[in-house]
């Protein structure tokens, strides 16, 4: 066989190196599979429990194929990473802790759906450390990862105690040497969360617990959501409708089988069998009537509105918009199987 001129293969080169940005340039629009008709999504997660359970639940469950909808699934580290993709238009639809919800309050992401409600955040104490209460952290050493669900309850015990950050010595750290610190009996007491606080009680077993994420609760808690680009869900609302049924009937079926989710979680994540057990202790899962219930009474935008004010005392959102804003609660509450194709 003759070769080909280098001519001809440098344009056809030119042109599979066009088809492959058309592809990449695509994601989020009316584009489909040629196979199956799917309309194409990429979806970012964290390889956690919370971080992946609907998208494991998804998959096993055949709901993405239910909805017409064919995702590509990319893993990242944290939320902020996610926003910045979306941003970047390579990356549809993504999921946020607690501590990165300041980025749709200022206008970087849409939340689609509440996926569940953290519980594992607390403000511990030592024994002897003379903390028996909110007010009593006056004076002390605190130790804190900030930036994180650690911080967002101390925020909340120094605020419930009417006490402002420069009443105590808040010492940064990152996670893991908070367990250390507070072990070791470093600093007086801790922000910080479940499972790490099991570490420390093989240490201190008479810690105290001094403020929990549930003392706010309905008020006030720590939702992890999915969030998709602004634009997205301004351009093509239908498709964000599909993905958002899917993450509803998802979140259902985990509501339904607790412990089960965490066993397909971990098969989604290459893990042994048991390894998340124990995951479902410390969040709250809400099935979808009772979330889009709580959509259209505005107790979901009462809580973005309240974690708005918690991260305006943190300096990290000098300026935040409504929850109505950024919050698609009308479109979490009309999306569902009569969106499938």
């Amino acid at each position: 066989m003759k070769s080909i001129p280098a001519v001809r293969r440098r344009t056809a080169g030119l042109l599979l190196a066009l088809a492959l940005v058309s592809t990449a340039t695509s994601c989020g629009d009316d584009s489909s599979d040629a196979a199956g008709g799917a309309q194409k999504v990429k979806f970012g997660y964290i390889a956690d429990y919370s971080g992946s359970v609907a998208l494991a639940v998804a998959q096993k469950q055949g709901l993405w194929k239910k909805a017409g909808v064919s995702p590509e699934l990319k893993v990242f580290t944290n939320g902020p990473l996610q926003v910045t993709a979306l941003g970047s238009g390579s990356l549809d639809f993504g999921y946020l802790g607690p501590g990165a919800l300041w980025l749709p309050a200022s206008g970087r992401a849409s939340i689609v759906s509440v996926n569940m409600l953290g519980l594992a955040d607390r403000v511990i104490a030592r024994p002897g450390s003379g903390i028996e209460k909110p007010a009593d952290l006056k004076g002390k050493k605190v130790a804190v990862a900030e930036g994180t669900s650690g911080d967002m309850i101390l925020d909340l015990a120094l605020n419930e105690a009417g006490l402002k950050p420069d009443d105590v010595t808040k010492v940064a750290m990152d996670a893991s040497t908070v367990v250390t610190a507070f072990s070791s009996g470093q600093v007086d007491a801790a922000a910080t969360w479940y499972p790490l606080i099991d570490t420390m009680k093989k240490n201190v077993p008479d810690l105290k617990e001094i403020s929990r994420t549930q003392d706010y609760y309905p008020k006030l808690t720590f939702p992890n959501v999915f969030v998709t680009q602004p634009k997205l869900a301004s351009g093509n609302p239908e498709l964000v409708k599909k993905v958002t049924g899917v993450l509803k009937e998802a979140g259902d079926w985990i509501a339904a089988h607790p412990q089960e989710s965490e066993t397909v979680t971990a098969d989604f994540l290459k893990l042994p069998a048991g390894q998340l057990k124990g995951s479902t202790e410390y969040v709250k899962i809400l099935p979808s009537a009772e979330l889009t219930e709580l959509t259209q009474d505005g107790t979901v935008d009462g809580w973005f509105d309240e974690l708005a004010a918690v991260f305006g005392r943190m300096g990290k959102l000098p300026k935040a918009g409504k929850a109505s804003d950024y919050y698609l609660g009308d479109l979490y509450a009309a999306a569902g199987k009569a969106d499938r194709s």
